[in-house]
């Protein structure tokens, strides 16, 4: 299993696709870099006064803005990356008579199975350590920002679990279908959660009455239950956005992210049931792909 996770470390760094998102990356940091300083920068032109508690509910506020708009940027880079590394993971292989060549060796199929998630996902985890940690530092130098390192570690996390889940669906679906249409089954997928994050974000924006809020629930839920990953960001901006933390440093009244609505905030409850559903999509994977004729 150890061969296998090396070898698949050294494909990924051959990729094209992993050299596209880090340029890709480079390019939006950069950015992202020049966006912060000109929102940072906005107050103090507007003559605030540097010592004012509202230049600092300002600063903070436009953290918030800077830390969310990062990380919705961040949450589809991750997920497209866990997705585009391993969904020719089995059918790809196999039209190139790579799984040929391999699976007669004295290796179980589930280790082999096994060695490649964990390449996908620990490649992915770092990425998104490397994102993540950019994002927060430019915008720390710009603005206020939550600083609690319980949260911040939490919100992490929260952040990174997609991989481990989109490899885990990614590598199950090219047990079943061909590498092009697991490709496009995947993104569609990716996209009907973020459809249903969506729906949510907007009903909790609008004034709907209760007969179109329940529906909306409703639709928004079940999607999220087919594929939790948004709900996963949408738990992540809560917990980084800690308002107990807000509470004892600002004035009532004075929340700053009153106007950062994230929906209905997932439970705990769903984030267990994300982890278990990534679990059992790798265990189907494993099962179905050593009993597989190739």
């Amino acid at each position: 299993m150890t061969v296998i996770f090396g070898m698949t470390w050294r494909e990924m760094t051959r990729k094209r696709v992993v050299l596209l998102t880090l340029l890709l990356t480079v390019v939006f940091l950069i950015a992202f870099w020049f966006i912060a300083r000109t929102i940072a920068t906005a107050g103090i032109t507007a003559g605030l006064d540097p010592d004012s508690p509202e230049l600092l509910i300002e600063r903070f506020t436009r953290g918030a803005f800077l830390l969310t708009l990062g990380y919705f940027f961040g949450a589809f880079v991750v997920a497209f990356l866990a997705i585009f590394t391993s969904f020719s993971a089995i059918a790809g292989e196999a039209e190139q008579g790579v799984l040929q060549a391999m699976l007669p060796r004295p290796l179980p199929r589930w280790q082999w199975y096994l060695g490649r998630w964990l390449g996908y996902v620990t490649m992915g985890i770092l990425y998104a350590f490397l994102l993540y940690a950019a994002i927060f530092l430019i915008t720390w130098q710009h603005a206020a920002v939550p600083r609690d390192a319980a949260s911040l570690f939490q919100a992490f996390l929260l952040f990174a679990m997609p991989v481990p889940i989109l490899a885990a669906v990614s590598m199950l679906g090219s047990g079943w279908l061909s590498a092009l249409g697991n490709g496009v089954w995947m993104t569609m997928l990716y996209g009907a959660g973020w459809l249903g994050g969506m729906i949510e974000k907007v009903g909790a924006q609008l004034p709907l009455g209760t007969d179109v809020i329940q529906p909306l629930s409703k639709v928004s839920g079940l999607i999220s239950l087919l594929m939790p990953v948004d709900g996963l960001q949408r738990k992540m901006l809560a917990v980084l956005f800690d308002y107990r933390s807000l509470g004892a440093l600002l004035p009532v009244g004075a929340n700053p992210m009153n106007q950062f609505a994230f929906g209905q905030v997932p439970s705990t409850s769903f984030v267990v049931y994300a982890g278990l559903y990534g679990a059992a999509a790798l265990g189907l994977g494993m099962w179905r792909f050593s009993r597989k004729d190739f």
